[in-house]
């Protein structure tokens, strides 16, 4: 079962407005029956205002009256019919300060593997400026003798599937020698 939204918060609502066995309502929330019982005392949670599971589509009211009479069922959460949402981040996450200078390298591994992709793509990639992409581009940047290309991927700097994304959006192959090597070192 995926997790309940505010667990306690429903259950200080389904014991105040159902007559649910303690048992059913610990099991449904993920709570010990101790919990639930020492919320149900005022012990635990004094100031929690109750979460209504109906109104917010965790639960229906079918199923509550159906438990409500018959003790030996267990409440079962509402599914959505709409398709889980996929976690998404807005841009390049953080990188230590100790692994910001790889950067240049990765940098360097996608112009020479990949000159199809345009800075503005390697940039929301790896999380660095355009202006640095284009001197690592012409080889005018300051510290090129010492910059060598390395996979963003195996220094942590962007993920496998995002790489690819950008690929094929800028319109070029992906190389599956490259992604066996990659599944062989990590």
């Amino acid at each position: 079962m995926s997790s309940l939204l505010m667990p306690k918060a429903t259950a200080v609502w389904l014991i105040d407005n159902t007559a649910l066995t303690f048992e059913q309502i610990a099991q449904f929330c993920n709570l010990h029956l101790l919990e639930v019982q020492a919320i149900a005392d005022g012990d635990v949670g004094q100031g929690i205002l109750g979460f209504d599971p109906i109104l917010n589509g965790q639960l229906t009211q079918e199923v509550i009256d159906k438990c409500c009479s018959d003790t030996s069922l267990f409440l079962t959460k509402s599914y959505s019919s709409l398709p889980d949402s996929k976690t998404r981040s807005k841009g390049p996450k953080y990188i230590p300060l100790a692994r910001r200078g790889d950067k240049p390298d990765a940098i360097a591994w996608i112009v020479k593997n990949h000159p199809e992709l345009k800075n503005s793509q390697i940039s929301k990639l790896i999380g660095t400026t355009k202006d640095t992409i284009e001197k690592i581009r012409t080889r005018s940047h300051w510290n090129i003798s010492n910059i060598t290309a390395k996979h963003p991927v195996l220094l942590s700097l962007c993920s496998q599937e995002d790489l690819e994304n950008a690929i094929i959006k800028a319109g070029g192959k992906i190389d599956t020698n490259e992604n066996e090597s990659l599944s062989a070192n990590g």
